[in-house]
């Protein structure tokens, strides 16, 4: 970067910054979601509550086929050839 741009863009360092943290953020939160421990641990939260009476089977299912997808490293909501093992 030369002097001149050094200079021009200075007053535009502030916002870099905040971008560049909003990026490291953002990646935590992707590693964290896509954590297999994290994941088992909200399976499991979600069974509970199934058992438990707090959701129905219709939003079990739904956020079920949600995890295991993102367990499974699937984008959530991809359609699944026929014949796949699993749900």
């Amino acid at each position: 970067m030369g002097l001149l741009t050094g200079i021009l863009c200075l007053p535009l360092a502030p916002v870099r910054g905040v971008v560049w943290v909003a990026d490291r953020a953002v990646e935590a939160a992707a590693c964290e979601v896509r954590d297999p421990t994290v994941l088992r641990a909200r399976l499991a939260a979600l069974n509970q509550a199934l058992e438990d009476g707090e959701i129905g089977m219709e939003e079990f299912e739904k956020e079920e086929d949600r995890l295991l997808d993102l367990l499974e490293g699937r984008q959530p909501g991809m359609v699944r050839p026929p014949g796949a093992v699993g749900r």
